[in-house]
């Protein structure tokens, strides 16, 4: 690579400008950044609707093995691990279709507070339908 101090531009070459931007640093930058915001990032399932959960001062263990959650909200909307149910009469079928997904038994079911219990006991009643064994209300501490 030789450079060309010449004055003279009667040869007619022109100096040819090769402007490039450098991308890898920017890639390294990014991919950095993403790795950054997956770990930092909180793994825990949100149920989809908005749910005001009831308030209690008993404390309880964290379950760490594999749930399926189900979250009744306060106009009696369903969703099954985050993804809402339009039509109830496939409920039975998604809980089921969960349950096997997460390889367990067990339901955790998140009740709004303004949600009724008759409904409730009709989600956890097809939920036993579907194949659960164990299950337990989703609180939080006051």
């Amino acid at each position: 690579m030789s450079i060309n101090f010449s004055r003279n531009h009667d040869d007619n070459s022109q100096d040819n400008i090769l402007a490039e931007i450098n991308m890898t640093p920017l890639i390294d930058i990014m991919l950095v950044l993403l790795i950054v915001f997956m770990v930092t990032s909180s793994v825990t399932l949100e149920s989809g609707l908005d749910v005001e959960l009831p308030k209690t001062s008993s404390k309880t263990e964290k379950k760490e093995n594999n749930i399926v959650i189900v979250s009744l909200d306060s106009k009696a909307r369903v969703s099954v691990q985050g993804k809402k149910v339009e039509d109830t009469s496939t409920l039975k079928e998604i809980i089921k279709n969960a349950l096997i997904q997460e390889k367990t038994d067990e339901v955790i079911f998140e009740g709004d507070t303004t949600s009724t219990v008759g409904k409730m006991i009709e989600i956890m009643d097809i939920a036993k339908s579907a194949g659960a064994q164990k299950f337990a209300i989703a609180t939080e501490n006051k």
